[in-house]
């Protein structure tokens, strides 16, 4: 188990959120935060991409990186990046491929939503900003991205937080079936698989979003404006290409780049994950997700499990930005 680190830090983080919040309630459930990063993003070419990024808190900071997930966008993270940058922590939020204003370097480049390309970007991002370790949270692609960078680039990893956890697949494991009932939650997969789904996606694509919103977090009651505010997020040219091509890629019904292939090959023997971890999840996550217990032998560091209850769903930092914070000064001080 980690320490936690004590009434102090609890203290700190309550000043913040009772400086800032406009509503009342459990706070950093319900907290409203002047924005956190900077009006400008910040672009730099790392990889494949040029990627518009959020950078707060000092520079010399212990660097922080977070990661969104599918149909997220960094203002998922609003209200976590002041809360970490007053502990001294500088706070990268990069845009995804295929997201928001990151763009391709080339026409020509493969719009590849593969995890071992998603990691890729990662690890280019961290070598462009010379960073060369970080603490490294996200959430759904976010969290993947993560865990594969800290399973295959584990120098590259100062901590960990992922929300649900252990999320390194393989497309052979892509294709085994599940029970129904876990096969009904991966709806939009089976959708994305035909071209109806890929069509309908690109025209609906704010519609289908705040749908999955809706029922990855049953009981978040997130308003129009900021919905809004992530969705302007999937405008991005390459968005839906890049979202079919990764679940496609998952089903075995798309190909994938040979040069991920030796990455994927690791990543098919389901390798642990020895930096220090946390893992999270909302006591009520709508969205696929697997049980702790099944995946807590992947995790042979500092390790600890956190379920964050109060109808908490899938976009945990979002929603519980105070435990996603602090899980992340934690796993900084392991």
């Amino acid at each position: 188990m980690f320490e936690i680190a004590g009434q102090a830090m609890d203290r700190r983080l309550f000043v913040v959120a009772a400086a800032t919040a406009v509503s009342t309630g459990a706070i950093g459930r319900t907290v409203t935060v002047s924005p956190a990063l900077p009006a400008a993003l910040k672009q730099v070419k790392a990889g494949d991409l040029d990627v518009a990024f959020g950078d707060a808190g000092p520079t010399d900071g212990r660097p922080v990186v977070l990661l969104h997930g599918w149909p997220y966008d960094i203002h998922s993270f609003d209200e976590v990046v002041p809360l970490l940058t007053m502990q001294g922590f500088r706070v990268i939020v990069p845009y995804l491929r295929g997201y928001g204003p990151t763009r391709f370097l080339s026409a020509e480049t493969m719009r590849n939503g593969q995890p071992a390309a998603l990691a890729s970007d990662l690890v280019a991002l961290l070598d462009a900003l010379k960073l060369q370790r970080a603490i490294l949270g996200g959430f759904d692609w976010g969290a993947r991205t993560a865990d594969i960078v800290a399973a295959v680039w584990p120098e590259r990893v100062a901590g960990l937080v992922a929300v649900s956890g252990y999320l390194i697949g393989s497309q052979d494991a892509g294709k085994q079936p599940l029970p129904p009932k876990a096969e009904l939650q991966w709806w939009y997969q089976f959708y994305f698989a035909t071209e109806r789904g890929r069509l309908g996606y690109e025209q609906n694509r704010r519609a289908f979003s705040k749908l999955i919103w809706t029922l990855a977090s049953p009981q978040w009651r997130f308003d129009d404006a900021t919905f809004d505010r992530s969705a302007a997020a999937f405008d991005n040219p390459d968005h839906v290409a890049v979202v079919i091509h990764n679940y496609r890629w998952r089903l075995g019904l798309a190909d994938g780049e040979r040069r991920f292939d030796e990455i994927e090959s690791r990543l098919a023997t389901s390798p642990t994950i020895g930096v220090p971890a946390i893992t999270m999840e909302g006591d009520a996550n709508g969205a696929p997700h697997p049980a702790p217990e099944v995946y807590r032998a992947k995790f042979t560091g500092r390790y600890e499990h956190r379920t964050v209850t109060g109808g908490i769903g899938h976009n945990l930092p979002q929603e519980a930005p105070r435990d996603f914070a602090k899980a992340i000064v934690d796993v900084a001080n392991a």
